[in-house]
């Protein structure tokens, strides 16, 4: 709901409220059409964003002088082309406001109007004019300006005398453009605007925020002046006063409060927020109206899989380029070897296994795939194949594979030609921006790509050639893990002693190791102790675990390998002591819904196909206080970015559950537990922190 309201106060002079409503309304109203100050008017109007009201409203008085200004008003109202709908209410048993009752019954109304304009304008403007009344009216108006809040205080000024067709106007005089000679006597301005004072949403002696359910005033129909006096109850007026006197104590009652119901500690400068946009946050579910918000807001990724980032686009993209690359011959020959996928619709289901070949490097049979087979030959054989891509791995026959399928012209099969290097950063950082990532963590297995660390070189230098074409700052910050593959348990000593190497030589780029792989592939006995080269240099450590399997292999990966996070670890909620264990530690984990979903199965109220699978654990571990954040995990292979994982993550607990409060709270764990140093974990955490403040105000205000 949005309407724009109007509220002003009436005295002996009626003609102040046309003055008001004109230059608010120009089209509707011409009076200042040929005011010397025009274009000084429209200035005004766009710096503080006013438009035309819907309503305007009145608070008056009683007695013969406010008859006959209502009565003026009301012939004034009558006669506009396209009038704005006419409200008014009356103090009862006041006149003059001669006496300190009077004012009292007066001011009350005032008050109760002012909180029903700004519950009934909804997403709309509340303007209040204080221009016209008596000087107390207008005092009184000032001051629920700023208690109350309004969009802007509009005041009108003018030369002294004012010339007698202003002094003594007829309702006709009103109704169109004035006359250039008397026009300049008349000029209204932005006084300023007000701020809803925070002390009114927070509680007090057992009482709620204040709103008209609590100080309710009728509403009056329109074009008919609705008397009211305030007769029972406590008085709007003594609650602010009451609340002022409070101050300091009362919000820190409020903020006290918060913090004993959190689990999770949410970004410092959300804090300095009004309560009233604090509660505003942990009410309002993370539904799709918000993805605009959402992916505005600085965000990591620490689970993003190098291989299984790029989308069919970008893949073609890298694939141009090593093919740019080829001779004549080593086309041909890659050609060849393709024709027959090139031909068929579909292609066999043991691809790509059957077309790996000594003879043919896979970097060149991958380009000739990517640059010849057309889109939807490419789309059918790597994604629609595994469709439905829910719970792949135990109901698709291809099982693992078919999650891993649409990633099989990426990552390795093409990473390891030196041509690919450039474009893939450059694509990674593309990424990065559209989705509003400030930090990511890459992990991959560069032994796979040919000389390991050389390719990590090359992979640091291309990330910062594309960063350093953006056009401005802040520009991403990217990090790598390295992968060591439980299925290669044999090379295991290899990938520590690269990863250990690799630290050494790029030590701000490499961060951390990372076990992956089938969870039911056993380990040799001694796989722990590989990991003490890595252990010596203090390399953190995160570890795929509890995505498929049980709760035993979280505990493995936190006693036998020390880590520090854990890639998943969905199934930590069946082991009481070990997730106590983890909030203890603060050991955090990395959820991925939409890989989950695709690899394990669980409901998601998108995917009928769900329908039967179990609940996704997210809320009852985030409610059980373990450190988590979400990730995207393969967003090419799953077709999705950070923000949709927060979207689908909502979705998947119950959107009234998930609210924009946790959403911020989850982001800030991303920054928390990022494999940095603590110094630019610090800087870093600090200018998000400044982003998401400006973010949250520009959304929801204050």
């Amino acid at each position: 709901m949005k309407t724009n309201i109007l509220l002003c106060t009436l005295g002996a002079s009626w003609a102040v409220i046309p003055e008001v409503y004109g230059f608010l309304s120009p089209d509707r109203l011409p009076l200042y059409r040929s005011h010397p100050q025009r274009a000084d008017f429209e200035r005004q109007r766009h710096e503080y964003r006013l438009e035309p009201p819907d309503e305007i409203w009145v608070c008056t008085t009683q007695g013969d002088k406010p008859e006959e200004g209502i009565a003026a008003l009301l012939d004034w109202h009558a006669r506009l082309e396209h009038p704005p709908m006419l409200r008014i209410w009356q103090a009862e048993r006041t006149d003059q406001l001669a006496s300190q009752t009077e004012c009292e019954r007066f001011r009350e109304v005032l008050l109760r109007l002012c909180l029903l304009a700004h519950e009934r304008a909804g997403d709309g403007q509340v303007v209040f004019s204080l221009a016209g009344g008596r000087k107390t009216m207008s005092a009184d108006l000032q001051w629920a300006g700023s208690v109350l809040g309004c969009d802007a205080l509009i005041h009108v000024v003018g030369q002294e005398p004012l010339p007698k067709l202003l002094r003594e106007p007829t309702v006709e005089f009103f109704t169109r453009e004035l006359p250039a000679e008397i026009v300049p006597a008349v000029v209204p301005l932005v006084a300023g605007v007000g701020r809803r004072s925070e002390l009114l949403d927070v509680e007090l002696d057992g009482r709620g925020v204040v709103s008209s359910r609590g100080f309710p005033l009728p509403l009056a129909e329109p074009g008919t002046p609705l008397p009211w006096a305030h007769t029972e109850g406590h008085s709007l007026r003594d609650e602010i006063r009451r609340r002022e006197a409070a101050g300091s104590q009362l919000l820190g009652n409020y903020l006290r409060a918060l913090g004993e119901a959190e689990h999770h500690e949410n970004w410092r400068s959300l804090y300095r927020l009004p309560p009233r946009v604090i509660e505003n946050l942990r009410r309002r579910p993370l539904d799709p109206g918000l993805a605009d918000w959402l992916r505005a807001l600085p965000k990591g990724d620490l689970h993003r899989h190098i291989g299984g980032c790029l989308g069919l686009d970008d893949q073609r993209t890298v694939g141009r380029a090593v093919w740019d690359t080829l001779t004549p011959s080593e086309r041909g020959r890659a050609l060849d070897h393709v024709a027959p996928l090139l031909e068929q619709t579909l292609w066999p289901s043991d691809w790509p296994r059957r077309w790996v070949t000594s003879d043919i490097p896979r970097p060149h049979w991958t380009a000739a795939l990517l640059v010849h087979a057309d889109t939807d030959r490419l789309i059918a054989n790597l994604f629609d194949v595994t469709e439905p891509r829910v719970a792949l791995k135990s109901r698709h026959p291809l099982g693992f594979a078919a999650y891993e399928r649409p990633g099989e012209l990426s990552g390795s099969a093409i990473l390891s030609h030196p041509a690919a290097i450039d474009p893939y950063a450059a694509c990674l950082v593309r990424q990065a921006q559209a989705e509003g990532l400030a930090y990511v963590e890459l992990r991959g297995s560069p032994h796979k790509y040919g000389d390991g660390l050389l390719f990590l070189e090359r992979l640091a230098a291309a990330l910062q050639a594309a960063m350093a074409s953006l056009p401005h700052d802040p520009r991403p910050v990217f990090r790598f893990i390295l992968i060591a593959d439980r299925r290669q348990h044999e090379k295991l000593s290899d990938v520590i002693d690269l990863a250990v190497r690799a630290k050494e030589c790029l030590p701000d780029f490499v961060v951390g190791l990372d076990m992956a792989g089938d969870e039911a592939q056993a380990l040799p006995p001694d796989a722990a102790n590989a990991f003490a080269r890595a252990f010596e240099i203090c390399l953190p450590l995160t570890i795929h675990a509890g995505e498929g399997e049980t709760a035993e292999q979280i505990w493995k990966a936190a006693y036998h390998f020390h880590a520090d996070r854990i890639g998943h670890g969905l199934t930590i909620g069946d082991h009481a002591p070990l997730a106590q264990r983890f909030r203890d530690r603060s050991i955090c984990l990395e959820l991925c819904p939409s890989s989950n979903r695709e690899v394990v199965g669980y409901r998601d109220p998108a995917y009928p196909e769900t329908a039967e699978c179990r609940e996704y654990p997210l809320w009852k571990l985030w409610q059980a206080g373990l450190p988590l954040t979400l990730c995207t995990d393969n967003p090419g292979i799953s077709r999705t970015t950070l923000t949709g994982e927060y979207l689908a993550a909502a979705r998947m607990v119950g959107e009234e559950k998930f609210n924009c409060w946790d959403a911020l709270a989850m982001i800030k764990q991303a920054f928390v537990h990022a494999f940095l140093p603590s110094q630019e974990k610090e800087i870093l955490i600090k200018r998000v922190d400044d982003a998401i403040y400006r973010q949250v105000l520009k959304q929801f205000g204050v």
